[in-house]
């Protein structure tokens, strides 16, 4: 299916690129292309026991998209009020709205749920916004040890650096994306670790 296929299948409006916003810390919105989500809701890490954070969720595509195809619930984090106001636009005409939930509120400064034991990012920030993030998950973790998995789509050589040097997270996984695109681009891949404390 395309991209607007997929919009209409799931009653919401999440294409196109917007930088308007964009600065040296938070990046512009770029939807997660379907077909990549196809292949992490497929990978089998996703379910409906389980609570998913989006970390820079833009118009809400990862998290309408998962939900529906995996059952979870999800959580949506955006800072920009008016990318946040078309989340809420969609929400509303979703067929998967009902199990997710939207903040507007910077990544480093909101407070993870004790359920959450999914994380997606697509590059959303910079690497000193994703050291906070980080240690908001580790925080959370402590004080209620579960099994936790990061997801890391596209990721920056910044990001892989950082991520492998991250005390209490394992590299565990590698889904590769390449052959779902012309020019076998190394980044396009999801990287998933493991919190193990």
């Amino acid at each position: 299916m395309t991209e607007a296929q997929w919009d209409k299948l799931l009653h919401i409006k999440t294409t196109g690129r917007d930088d308007s916003r964009a600065d040296q810390y938070r990046y512009p919105y770029e939807p997660t292309p379907y077909s990549v989500l196809e292949r992490l809701a497929n990978e089998g890490y996703i379910g409906k026991k389980n609570c998913l954070i989006d970390y820079g969720c833009g118009k809400g595509r990862v998290d309408f998209f998962l939900s529906y195809q995996t059952r979870c619930q999800s959580i949506g984090i955006e800072y920009d009020d008016r990318i946040y106001a078309v989340c809420e636009e969609n929400k509303k005409t979703a067929v998967s709205g009902g199990r997710t939930t939207f903040y507007m509120e910077n990544a480093e400064e909101y407070e993870i749920l004790k359920e959450v034991d999914r994380f997606y990012f697509f590059n959303p920030f910079s690497v000193t916004i994703l050291r906070s993030v980080m240690g908001r998950v580790m925080e959370s973790y402590y004080e209620n040890p579960r099994e936790m998995y990061l997801f890391f789509y596209y990721p920056s050589d910044e990001y892989v650096s950082y991520l492998m040097t991250v005390d209490g997270v394992m590299f565990t996984d590698e889904i590769s994306c390449q052959d779902l695109f012309d020019g076998e681009n190394e980044r396009e891949r999801i990287l998933v670790f493991e919190v193990c404390g």
